[in-house]
């Protein structure tokens, strides 16, 4: 199984979901593989770059004849293979992108993507502002690649699905990844008068975005994309004082939530990371996040018996029916068709108290 994500760059906070998922194999050869046979994960850096993850699974394809692609993480980067791979008709499977273009089983049969959309994410924000906030004044961080401009697209799609809303997006505003600091954008959002706060950026934006609006004075309503709502690696560096009232829309269980102390997935999983993965946070959310997709697979590998092929493989991605994985939400159910690879139907809206991610009605 071939698998890349950041242990360097911008994003290297990724890297804690790549040594999870490796582990997670590990455990599973261990206990006796499946179905038999031992999985062998190998898992390269691509540093977020997309030139660079080009590079690495062509590695993985030519030179070590992987089965499969999973697990990838980012828009761009799956963006820059989704081509290679659709044309070589190599699984590009469970990668943790919620980019509306990866849900394209006609014309990229071979992609699977394995994150609550990005569009399913922005309409739960927009209809809880709209019902709190009904001439909301919004303001938007995003990246400036695939995965920020989907989330405001995603934005502008679920207001313009309320035509008589009074609430509207007054200020946009993007960033490079390469940008060593969003400040000036923190700076002119909160000069446009917005009174809510969309920040659609990975992990170390997020954490300066907060803590930036924090310094200047600025409250509005923040809402963080779920890619970014790691509390070890977002919220405590941008400052959990900073960070109380933050929201986001969750799909998993987290660790540390007293509501799961007692959980068997969540102690599981805890004395998973700490026997396979101790270099880790447990309370990481892409630790979490990975956990659950090797989950996934295994689930797949399974399913695909002894018919290793790659034609069965995206035969068992495109009829998972009712499927439900340790540290999912309980509503949440997976299900795809060989029409629609989008497999989550429902989040949870959640707000951080300071400590933990709590539930909103």
């Amino acid at each position: 199984m071939g698998h890349t994500t950041a242990y360097s760059g911008p994003v290297s906070a990724f890297g804690a979901g790549g040594r999870t998922l490796v582990a997670y194999f590990k455990m599973v050869n261990e206990a006796g593989g499946i179905n038999g046979r031992r999985v062998n994960v190998i898992s390269l850096d691509d540093a977020y770059s997309p030139p660079k993850t080009v590079e690495q699974t062509r590695k993985l394809v030519e030179d070590q004849e992987v089965l499969l692609i999973y697990g990838v993480s980012g828009t761009p980067t799956n963006s820059a293979t989704q081509r290679y791979l659709n044309g070589k008709g190599v699984p590009q499977i469970l990668i943790a992108t919620g980019a509306s273009k990866f849900n394209n089983p006609k014309d990229f049969p071979w992609t699977m993507p394995f994150w609550p959309s990005n569009g399913l994410e922005q309409k739960i924000y927009v209809d809880y502002i709209l019902k709190i906030k009904p001439e909301a004044k919004i303001a938007v961080l995003y990246a400036n690649d695939d995965y920020g401009k989907d989330h405001l697209d995603g934005i502008k799609a679920a207001l313009g699905a309320n035509p008589g809303s009074k609430a509207s997006i007054v200020a946009e505003l993007s960033y490079e990844t390469s940008d060593p600091t969003i400040d000036s954008q923190i700076v002119n959002l909160k000069a446009s008068g917005a009174d809510v706060f969309i920040c659609a950026s990975t992990g170390k934006f997020a954490a300066q975005a907060i803590r930036k609006a924090h310094e200047i004075g600025w409250s509005p309503l923040k809402f963080l994309t779920n890619a970014s709502s790691s509390v070890s690696a977002v919220l405590k560096p941008a400052g959990l004082e900073n960070s109380v009232g933050v929201m986001t829309a969750a799909f998993l269980k987290a660790p540390n939530d007293p509501v799961w102390a007692n959980d068997k997935d969540v102690k599981d999983y805890v004395e998973f990371m700490k026997k396979w993965n101790s270099q880790d946070n447990p309370n990481d959310f892409y630790a979490t996040v990975a956990y659950v997709n090797a989950a996934m697979l295994r689930h797949v590998l399974e399913s695909s018996g002894d018919d290793l092929t790659r034609d069965n493989v995206m035969k068992q991605v495109a009829n998972i029916h009712d499927v439900r994985l340790p540290l999912h939400l309980p509503h949440v159910v997976l299900k795809t068709t060989p029409q629609d690879f989008n497999a989550f139907r429902s989040l949870q809206l959640q707000r951080f108290d300071g400590e933990k991610w709590t539930d909103v009605d």
